[in-house]
């Protein structure tokens, strides 16, 4: 196998700034500011005013008549200065004869006798070259500089355009801690998959020889943080391969052909250093269904036939193979999922109970917890909870420790965690008032006593008139077990419970009583009664129809595959479901009315009720012939 550089993990170094072109800046900057100074040194000085050249015997008759004031010699020419108040120009210049010095030439006798003035000056004006080079080099100084910057941002633009085809994907492979299965906890089926990926990485000439064909893309299917990018980092970390990672929204661009421009640079890395996997996280970005609405310009439709072609043009002795991660199969264009393309499809589900408590020992492994912490029960409260669920509360759990000035994590560390990340963190500081305090507590007892006396229903497991999130209380039920279906009745006693907030407090406060607590709740009827209607056929009069909502039309508007007239009848048939939920929860409240008082008073009392505490309580309650289902 070829050698690779890992290029994960590495921080980016700032870039030194480039000195020539300080250097130029600087020289520009102190250019600017020598023209200035030379500008305003010419302005000032009596240079600009008018000067008259006159003869050498012009000039001796003048101070003869003692007319100048002062005459400087600065080599062969002089500079002459008349008096005031006479007719000659205030600034004059002559020549004198290069044979001779000056008084030789008959200033001897004027300049001894005084009537003049005579200062010899450096025959060098330095100040003077200087300005004069200035006012040559500093324009030119200025030209060179503007033609360097257009050059470097010209090589600078080149250069960005340059790498807009090139791929981001980042190199994994030669790490010191490497990621395998077991690390990975949970998902064995998954795991069992992807080992025999890794085999034909690690002994390809195993299935050569018995004509098997490897599946060139693997597709990672499930919900969000149940670990399918880890997964995938496992199958390279087991097979020790280069493993490209990239996200489907960096194959996207502003620019048209980049994101084609980078599927062939990816793939062509990875070809280069065989055998290899290609990780495409949240492939959806820019593979989903193509549509009447598309056009062979489209930048995602050209990024994914790129991904198809790339795919087609693989062999059997490239050793690369494709891994990609979504949780909207349904989304995917049906072009990616044939085989020949991605051939193995591998769902990652959420864990079960013996796989939460595995990965709940993995992320406490390296926190020091209390003998009080119970792991198992914990797992049991966390049904439909993913891997990052769980880490997300085993971090949580830290975090309130250490708030608490705990030194090791207590079980009811543990606990307050995993309601924060289920409903969200307790708002104490939430003032309320006694009657929205009592209002509260009915509302919360009337979902209790329902969900309890239902046969159907879910245990209650706690009962709170603590505002948490964005609930101004919370009854809470645990299934006893995991539980991979659910019947109508379920649902429907998951329906009249929702419903028993409500229904309280219309019992207790009347018909114009009724609050905007229960907005929530009847929210969740809503969406579950449509559900069961029209995704799961529990209708009376549609039942084991189907009505998907899923399809865009033309124009991208969610189109219905139904007529009108069936749209009345799933309307009609939500209407039925909920007004049964609420004669039902009803019928159980009115028959139940002594225990909802007691139970409200207890939660007023004590704000909080465990399972143990509502069970107490609730003991003796009663199941009235008309909360009964009869279909």
């Amino acid at each position: 196998m070829p050698e690779y550089k890992n290029n994960a993990g590495r921080s980016r170094r700032p870039q030194k700034p480039n000195k020539a072109f300080n250097l130029i800046r600087l020289v520009i900057f102190w250019g600017l500011i020598v023209l200035m100074g030379a500008a305003v040194y010419t302005s000032l000085s009596g240079e600009n005013k008018a000067v008259e050249e006159r003869s050498l015997t012009d000039v001796l008759t003048y101070a003869k008549e003692e007319k100048l004031e002062k005459i400087e010699l600065r080599g062969n020419e002089l500079r002459i200065t008349a008096k005031d108040k006479t007719d000659l120009p205030k600034n004059m210049i002559s020549r004198k004869d290069a044979s001779g010095t000056l008084q030789e030439q008959g200033f001897e006798q004027v300049i001894e006798e005084g009537k003049v003035a005579v200062e010899i000056k450096d025959e060098t004006d330095v100040f003077g070259i200087i300005v004069d080079v200035a006012l040559i080099a500093i324009p030119t100084l200025l030209v060179i500089g503007f033609l360097f910057y257009m050059i470097r941002q010209a090589q600078s633009m080149n250069n960005q355009n340059m790498g807009f085809g090139k791929a981001k994907a980042r190199l994994y492979g030669n790490e010191k801690k490497k990621v395998l299965f077991s690390d990975v906890a949970g998902n064995e089926s998954a795991k069992q998959d992807l080992s025999e990926i890794v085999d034909f990485l690690k002994n390809p000439k195993k299935y050569e020889k018995l004509g098997a064909k490897i599946p060139r893309g693997v597709l990672l299917a499930g919900d969000p943080g149940t670990g399918k990018t880890l997964m995938a980092r496992a199958v390279a970390g087991e097979a020790g391969v280069p493993f490209f990672s990239i996200s489907g929204s960096e194959f996207a661009e502003m620019f048209v052909g980049v994101g084609a421009s980078r599927v062939r640079d990816l793939f062509a890395k990875a070809k280069k250093n065989s055998p290899s996997i290609i990780f495409i996280d949240e492939i959806d970005a820019v593979a989903h269904k193509r549509d009447a609405r598309g056009g062979a310009g489209r930048e995602d439709e050209q990024t994914l036939n790129q991904i198809l072609v790339e795919m087609d043009g693989f062999d059997n002795e490239t050793g690369v193979i494709v891994i990609a991660a979504t949780n909207r199969v349904d989304m995917l264009d049906k072009a990616l999922l044939r085989p020949g393309r991605f051939d193995r499809h591998v769902n990652v589900t959420l864990p079960e109970r013996k796989d939460r408590v595995e990965i709940l020992k993995v992320h406490f492994k390296n926190k020091p917890i209390d003998d009080s912490v119970d792991l198992d029960a914990l797992a049991g409260k966390t049904a439909g909870s993913s891997g990052a669920d769980l880490a997300n509360i085993a971090n949580e759990a830290a975090i309130g420790a250490a708030r608490a000035n705990h030194k090791t994590i207590t079980n009811a560390d543990v606990t307050e965690a995993f309601e924060r990340v289920a409903i969200g963190p307790e708002r104490k500081s939430k003032v309320m008032s006694e009657e929205e305090r009592r209002i509260t507590a009915y509302h919360e007892a009337g979902h209790a006593i329902v969900g309890h006396v239902l046969p159907d229903s879910d245990p209650v497991h706690k009962v709170t008139i603590i505002p948490r999130g964005r609930t101004g209380g919370v009854t809470w039920f645990l299934p006893p077990e995991d539980r991979s279906y659910k019947s109508v009745y379920e649902l429907k006693d998951v329906l009249a419970r929702a419903m028993g907030g409500r229904v309280a407090e219309r019992l207790i406060f009347g018909a114009d009583g009724i609050t905007t607590g229960a907005s929530s709740d009847l929210q969740h009827v809503a969406e579950l009664a449509r559900e069961m209607v029209s995704q799961e056929g529990m209708g009376s009069k549609l039942r084991d129809q189907v009505f998907n909502t899923d399809e865009v039309n033309f124009f991208g508007d969610r189109a219905k595959n139904y007529s009108e007239k069936t749209a009345e009848l799933i309307d009609a048939e939500i209407e039925a479901l909920t007004k049964e939920a609420n004669v039902r929860a009803e019928a159980v409240l009115k028959a139940n009315k002594k225990y909802l008082d007691d139970l409200a008073s207890a939660l007023l009392e004590k704000e909080t009720l465990e399972e143990k505490e509502v069970a107490a309580i609730l003991k003796g309650t009663s199941m009235p012939a008309a909360a009964k289902l009869h279909n």
